[in-house]
């Protein structure tokens, strides 16, 4: 492998002289400045997840004045237990779209696994955490399997997964029975997405983050000003960081209110919350700044280049497979535990959800853009629509169709995107 390498960002600054003359170089800016430079970003097709936080924004103001129960503190808490499986997918399969690759098969397998931890965490079998490390070991050992095949062998990553899609559902019927339900979940698995932090542990929680980012955001600055590289301005750090602050407080506050019935007290934010801000966290650390993450976009951006530069294309592809298949089992504990339940179906269509997911939030079908918060986002906006419509009372056939519909015009906002930068539709 190469000993350096330049990150995604900086390639597609260095493509776009306007943005440099607005930055300049080793010198800091104001607000203004950044502004025009993001204004000149979006007009070059470099829209991110701005159109997915857009139908966010405009679905809650929809779906707020439709139905009174919407922006309620029970249902705000809900969405976030709906959608958090859906969000780790999206982030799971987040490592093979950059590389311009498809997993159709990260449904079925944490199908696989969950069935083998909840049929073999019975009463009378295995301790909970012997079960999960085997639904993980079924996780590495798919995604190793499609690595192989993928990246070694050369067989395209759709014909791969889809033979998976289709062979694992055989799996899980060897191993739960042809209409079997194994219900019996493990209480510490179950509280995941059925309970909530005390009130005061959502400030804990919020305090904590925000340390996290001022430290990160500080060594940033710190590594970059040691490299002779040019800095950002602080006004800008403060200014998003201070947002951060603002709407994670307003949204601990939201949540604090006590949402449960006359007879029983329920307040607090839901544990998942935390679970899934941490493994979003450290996938951005190993996207944004590792040489694996940069070798991810490298490759999706032009294969080719990035093995003549020394990245071992080989290496990076199969280890890409790895991370995504077993966070998809992480998604899948985070969906029996919400469920209580896992069956012959599991994981079938959720899928489809998940790369619905990413490329809503503006994560490139084409590989080589996007970022995993924007996977994030996008599962907010399918979460939603699921939610708002069945406050609504529309039926399952109508979020489908509302769903697809939003995949379609994301994906052609993202050829559209490509084909004012200059990228080419063609992978």
């Amino acid at each position: 492998m190469s000993t350096e390498s330049t990150s995604p960002v900086a390639a597609e600054a260095a493509k776009k002289p306007e943005t440099q003359s607005l930055l300049g170089e080793g010198v800091e800016h104001g607000v203004i400045d950044h502004a025009r430079a993001y204004v000149g970003r979006v007009r070059g097709g470099e829209m991110g997840a701005l159109p997915a936080l857009g139908g966010l924004l405009v679905l809650f103001a929809i779906f707020g004045a439709s139905h009174e129960a919407f922006l309620t503190p029970r249902n705000m808490a809900n969405l976030m237990t709906q959608a958090a499986p859906l969000v780790v997918l999206g982030m799971a399969l987040v490592f093979v779209l950059l590389l311009g690759e498809i997993d159709l098969s990260a449904g079925v397998t944490f199908g696989v696994a969950m069935a083998v931890f909840v049929k073999y965490t019975q009463p009378d079998g295995l301790s909970w955490p012997v079960g999960l490390a085997l639904a993980m070991g079924i996780g590495f050992a798919v995604g190793a399997t499609i690595g192989f095949f993928v990246a070694k062998i050369g067989v395209p990553s759709f014909v791969v997964t889809l033979g998976l899609f289709l062979g694992l559902q055989g799996v899980i019927l060897i191993v739960i029975g042809a209409g079997g339900t194994y219900r019996l979940i493990p209480e510490p698995i179950k509280a995941i997405q059925n309970s909530n932090m005390p009130v005061w542990g959502g400030w804990v929680l919020l305090v904590g983050l925000m340390a996290l980012l001022v430290a990160v955001a500080m060594w940033d600055r710190w590594r970059r000003s040691k490299s002779g590289a040019p800095n950002g301005s602080l006004s800008i750090m403060f200014l998003k960081l201070g947002a951060i602050a603002v709407i994670g407080g307003a949204l601990v506050v939201f949540l604090s209110v006590d949402r449960g019935s006359v007879n029983q007290a329920i307040a607090g934010v839901p544990i998942v919350v935390p679970l899934v801000l941490i493994l979003g966290l450290i996938g951005t650390f190993v996207l944004d700044r590792t040489k694996f993450g940069r070798y991810i976009y490298a490759i999706g951006g032009n294969r080719e280049a990035a093995r003549r530069s020394g990245v071992n294309v080989t290496a990076v592809k199969w280890s890409a497979f790895i991370v995504c298949s077993s966070l998809a089992v992480v998604a899948g504990l985070l969906y029996v535990s919400r469920v209580g339940s896992a069956d012959a179906s599991t994981g079938r269509e959720i899928v489809l959800s998940g790369v619905a997911a990413a490329v809503v939030g503006g994560v490139s079908l084409f590989g080589g853009r996007g970022r995993l918060m924007h996977a994030a986002v996008g599962a907010l906006v399918i979460a939603t629509i699921e939610n708002g419509l069945g406050l609504l009372g529309f039926s399952a056939g109508a979020t489908l169709a509302v769903s697809g519909g939003v995949l379609i015009l994301a994906a052609t906002v993202d050829a559209l995107a490509r084909r004012r930068s200059g990228g080419s539709t063609n992978s």
